[in-house]
């Protein structure tokens, strides 16, 4: 028998987890959009496109822990804590790859919403394991993390769906069709 805290968090999980997996895939076609129009670079993707993937990615992870049949809270928030730990230290990485490109200048929003709200997440999950006898207090902290990440996985893939299709492509001008008179 599933342990009945968790039980009754089953269909929040898998609604946020659905959404989670079907927003991954359109950020797939948002990324390819933007390859193929030429903007950004490698960096400029690992910046912030990808990490939008990651918490989309860990929303999914964070649904499957807290679907499974479990018979004690202890193990499932415990491994969402180590997510959340895991996600702080990949906020790192992606600040830090972040200023080491230059092919786009970080505005305030772009902080707010890149750096500041995930890392506020998973610092969030993180802390849930210092706490875990006091798992339904952890699980609300846990759905509010889970949702942060989602509606900022959804900022950001807007806001690339806008910076792509504001931007014309970029050709170099030797690869420019010639106008013939």
């Amino acid at each position: 028998m599933t342990e009945p805290l968790l039980a009754a968090w089953e269909s929040f999980y898998v609604i946020v987890g659905s959404s989670a997996a079907a927003l991954t895939g359109l950020q797939f076609v948002v990324i390819t959009l933007g390859a193929e129009r030429g903007l950004g670079s490698e960096d400029t993707t690992t910046s912030f496109a990808t990490p939008t993937v990651v918490h989309f990615g860990a929303v999914l992870l964070m649904s499957g822990i807290l679907s499974a049949p479990w018979h004690g809270t202890g193990w499932p928030v415990g491994l969402v804590a180590l997510s959340g730990l895991v996600g702080c230290v990949y906020m790192v990485r992606v600040v830090r790859a972040a200023r080491r490109q230059h092919h786009y200048q970080p505005v305030l929003e772009d902080i707010v919403w890149h750096w500041c709200l995930p890392a506020t997440a998973y610092a969030a999950l993180a802390i849930c394991g210092i706490f875990r006898r006091h798992a339904e207090e952890d699980l609300f902290v846990v759905a509010g993390a889970a949702l942060l990440l989602l509606f900022v996985g959804i900022h950001n893939a807007w806001d690339s769906v806008v910076f792509t299709a504001m931007r014309r492509r970029v050709e170099p001008a030797n690869q420019r069709p010639t106008r013939r008179a």
